[in-house]
């Protein structure tokens, strides 16, 4: 398949290798300046690159190496956010992440941002095509809702969804321009609405959540109204993932339709590798033609190989609401998505990886 997802593709966060980890460390202890740093995160990412083009792989990622987490590094990277550190944790099911948080502090936009170099070291790295992900526009307002808004900037949130739609309409032609055409937005948010224990924790942050997948699918909208026809853009939904833990159960039911149907992503990285992600029944809401949905059925979160043929039953059970031709496969998650990284060795990763890529040569004939 020439065009983005893949039949073989993969979220983005790869394990961290001990000299990434060596490196931060001193870096934080004043060790290592900000040049020695980027020199072992220039090396490890070339690895890492060659390492999933040997796996076969159409797409590559960096890892996500230069990252502490996988959204707040982003995000700080938007004009008028701001990271808050010793406050709060997230809670995630018997864990809980270190004590970092966001606040918006200024009128929310997009300049040059940090990360646009980082894509262009993948893109002169890799052979074959170089995929960005960022995080969605709604995971700047979810998390913290009204409490980390500025009352005196955004009395009304309106204006705040307005300039976070802007700023992302200016991220999509950025990274464009910088050499990008498969860009995803990754996205923890439409799962948590799936939750009722999120959005009851969503209502004590001061949000109403019933009219937030209108507002989040028009932000999103907002934010891809001028990408090119050359560029492809997709969104990974996510339960929560931290040291294999996560944070939200409950099928994608109540936010399907207007996901699949009301969004103008190409595809949708969808978990799938546990019963807390539901049924395939909701995929009916995906349009007949081309957009895709990457099926997430091999775990990242634990190292144990899924068998082939539970896979292969998996894929066939999901075709009952789409065509065969309209899927991928991937795992459900990234393997790191903080730097902590999931519980598994980086053989076992790369085996899961390896798994992927013969499932999907075995079901559709290509990758």
């Amino acid at each position: 398949m020439s065009t983005a997802p893949f039949r073989a593709d993969e979220v983005g966060s790869l394990l961290r290798p001990p000299a990434i980890k060596e490196a931060r460390a001193k870096f934080e202890e004043g060790q290592l300046d900000a040049a020695g740093l980027r020199e072992v995160e220039d090396a490890s990412i070339r690895e890492v690159v060659k390492k999933q083009e040997a796996v076969g792989l159409k797409a590559v990622t960096d890892g996500e190496f230069r990252r502490s987490w996988w959204h707040f590094d982003f995000l700080t990277g938007l004009e008028g956010v701001e990271l808050v550190k010793g406050e709060k944790t997230i809670k995630f099911a018997g864990i809980e992440t270190k004590p970092q948080s966001l606040a918006i502090t200024g009128k929310v936009d997009f300049g040059d941002h940090p990360m646009l170099e980082h894509f262009r070291f993948l893109k002169e790295t890799a052979s074959v095509v170089p995929k960005m992900t960022i995080p969605a526009p709604s995971v700047l307002h979810f998390r913290g809702g009204r409490r980390a808004i500025s009352q005196e900037l955004y009395p009304d949130l309106e204006p705040f969804f307005e300039d976070t739609a802007q700023a992302y309409r200016k991220a999509v032609k950025a990274f464009y321009d910088a050499g990008c055409r498969y860009l995803q937005f990754d996205d923890t948010v439409w799962a948590y609405l799936c939750s009722e224990k999120e959005r009851e924790a969503s209502r004590e942050r001061g949000d109403d959540p019933e009219p937030m997948p209108e507002i989040y699918a028009r932000m999103i909208n907002q934010a891809l109204a001028d990408k090119p026809a050359d560029m492809v853009v997709t969104t990974h939904v996510c339960r929560g993932n931290f040291r294999s833990s996560w944070i939200s159960e409950g099928g994608y039911e109540p936010v399907a339709e207007i996901l699949l149907g009301g969004t103008d992503y190409d595809g949708y990285f969808l978990e799938y590798d546990t019963e807390r992600a539901g049924g395939f029944e909701p995929l009916r809401f995906l349009p007949k033609g081309k957009k895709r949905v990457v099926l997430g059925l091999v775990t990242s979160k634990f190292p144990e190989l899924e068998a082939k043929d539970d896979i292969k039953r998996r894929i066939d059970e999901a075709t009952k609401f789409v065509a065969l031709d309209q899927f991928c496969l991937s795992p459900q998650c990234g393997f790191a998505s903080t730097e902590e990284g999931n519980i598994l060795s980086y053989d076992e990763q790369w085996r899961k990886l390896e798994h992927i890529v013969e499932v999907a040569t075995e079901v559709w004939g290509e990758i």
